[in-house]
């Protein structure tokens, strides 16, 4: 059975939602701590939804915050429980996915899923194995998970921007690379970004990136 998820929403600018975001945030962090993007992502997006779910579980190694699944070097836990976290979190994920869609009256094809680190985990994972693909998929910080899997499960095979920083010490810059390369190799159409001078975060250029990329693929001129 999927666990609902809280999720935080900030409506269209122009007040006539066309397209949506969906913000996936990092281990130990919560829905507004990536919904704030929408701020200055709103000007060059302005008929679209931005929309940020809490993940399903309180985090052992951040209490006010929340975790998609465990994280063995972080918080202990064991190797089985963290596959066992994500593929629960991978159902969750995909229902909360198929309700806010329906709910924002949106298909998948005007939607863009956002991740940071974890969410970016999630992100790179849930998308290529859904039924329908979404207009892109923007990953900063992150991982891929699996990345073995990928070529024989992905149903679909979304527009894929990563973007990392070189100063990343939580997150090692080399996954950008690595993912890059696992995407490319199964037919994804990767583009690239690394933030000169940044750690685990997102830096300025980064999100005039990723908001060129959105606005692309999701055809608003």
């Amino acid at each position: 059975m999927t666990r609902v998820l809280n999720s935080e929403r900030r409506e269209a600018a122009s007040g006539k939602g066309t397209s949506l975001v969906v913000f996936l945030h990092g281990y130990g962090a919560n829905a507004q701590d990536l919904l704030g993007l929408a701020d200055p992502l709103a000007p060059h997006m302005p008929d679209t939804v931005f929309v940020a779910p809490d993940a399903p579980e309180q985090c052992a190694g951040s209490p006010m915050g929340y975790q998609w699944f465990p994280i063995p070097w972080i918080d202990g836990s064991s190797e089985e429980d963290s596959a066992a976290g994500m593929e629960r979190a991978v159902g969750d994920l995909n229902a909360y996915l198929d309700t806010v869609m329906q709910q924002e009256g949106i298909s998948a094809d005007k939607t863009v899923l956002f991740g940071f680190s974890q969410g970016t985990m999630m992100a790179l994972y849930v998308a290529p194995r859904r039924s329908e693909a979404v207009a892109g998929v923007v990953g900063f910080s992150g991982r891929l998970m699996s990345p073995e899997l990928l070529e024989d499960e992905a149903v679909v095979k979304p527009p894929v921007l990563l973007v990392h920083g070189d100063q990343d010490d939580v997150v090692p810059p080399a996954s950008l690379p690595e993912a890059a390369d696992a995407l490319t190799a199964a037919g994804f159409e990767v583009y690239a970004h690394v933030m000169k001078g940044t750690a685990h975060g997102i830096a300025p250029d980064g999100l005039s990136v990723a908001a060129a990329f959105m606005r692309e693929k999701l055809g608003i001129a």
